[in-house]
């Protein structure tokens, strides 16, 4: 390898994080040409973990540093989100990892790309798309080692735990961590339930949280969050709560 390209990638491990996939398209619009990228994998620089994206040799890549390439180079929203971001942020016991899973979320119609569908990550991906609330909203940041990726904020976290809710051990499950949720900033969960466009999320959040009797609840601002009109009924044979007009399964 000549000195130029060997100056190169002395440059490009030292700017990049470990840890993080390296994806070929970003690399080639920030000066590093295919052909180059092909050179470097031949000297074992980079090696190919699919089509488009790369990794250090050796070096241990995680889901996580895989969705930091999606964030940062691709600019892609997908994020943790649901019980893995409160299990990353230490408000859960409920730790997916230590199932070997993670939720992922993507705004609509955001397909994740191939090389990230097939790798084997050691953990399953449950991922999920939608458009229930903007996509960079109430996202934070998560500090991996030396990187660092957006995650979803508790309140977010808790919006999409209840979004995948359907079965009545999820809603007693989520009724559970939002007990655990004791300092939330009232404006923030005031803000993104006003975006939120799932009736089912915003009626389920003011419920548990009323339920569970947060202080920050009391200062939450409801008169301007559409919470539709009618009686909605999440399960069969439930509770019905009038003031929210939802029937739900008896988490007493």
């Amino acid at each position: 390898m000549n000195t130029v390209i060997q100056s190169k990638i002395n440059k490009l491990m030292t700017e990049l994080p470990a840890g993080v996939v390296y994806l070929s398209k970003w690399l080639a619009d920030n000066g590093y040409s295919y052909d180059l990228q092909k050179a470097y994998r031949k000297s074992n620089w980079l090696k190919s973990i699919g089509s488009g994206a790369m990794i250090r040799p050796g070096d241990s890549v995680g889901y996580l540093g895989a969705l930091y390439a999606l964030q940062e180079y691709a600019k892609m929203s997908v994020h943790p989100g649901g019980k893995t971001a409160l299990a990353l942020s230490g408000r859960s016991h409920y730790l997916e990892m230590g199932a070997r899973k993670a939720t992922v979320f993507g705004a609509l119609k955001e397909e994740l790309p191939a090389w990230f569908a097939k790798y084997n990550w050691d953990v399953e991906i449950a991922y999920h798309t939608t458009s229930m609330l903007p996509p960079e909203m109430g996202l934070v940041d998560y500090n991996v080692s030396n990187f660092s990726i957006k995650i979803s904020g508790a309140p977010r976290a808790m919006m999409e735990c209840l979004y995948l809710a359907e079965e009545h051990t999820d809603l007693k499950e989520c009724y559970e961590l939002m007990e655990g949720l004791n300092n939330l900033v009232p404006q923030k969960v005031e803000a993104l339930l006003k975006q939120c466009s799932s009736v089912k999320v915003k009626r389920l959040f003011l419920y548990f949280a009323d339920k569970a009797g947060h202080t920050w609840f009391k200062y939450v601002k409801t008169d301007d969050i559409d919470l539709g009109k009618g009686k909605r009924s999440l399960v069969k044979n439930g509770i019905y709560i009038p003031k929210y007009q939802i029937t739900v399964p008896d988490i007493s």
